[in-house]
């Protein structure tokens, strides 16, 4: 079953400011089909739009999913 978690993370940045960011996390199960993987995107990009959330990470294996991988994609966004 796929897995949609909202995470909000102190985030501190470069310069001294602290932020709060609102992340929508998304994981799919390893083997699953593409024709479940596709159904699930779909609801996916459905909540996205509707809570209006930009800060949305997908992660394959949620044993990849730490601190030091959420870091690093929120360092995208200055």
């Amino acid at each position: 079953m796929d897995t949609f978690v909202v995470y909000s993370y102190k985030y501190h940045h470069d310069d001294g400011r602290v932020s709060y960011p609102l992340c929508f996390i998304f994981s799919s199960p390893q083997g699953c089909t593409p024709k479940m993987q596709m159904m699930y995107a779909g609801s996916k990009n459905k909540l996205v739009r509707t809570t209006e959330m930009c800060k949305v990470f997908e992660v394959r294996n949620t044993e990849d999913l730490t601190e030091e991988w959420l870091r690093g994609k929120l360092g995208c966004f200055h």
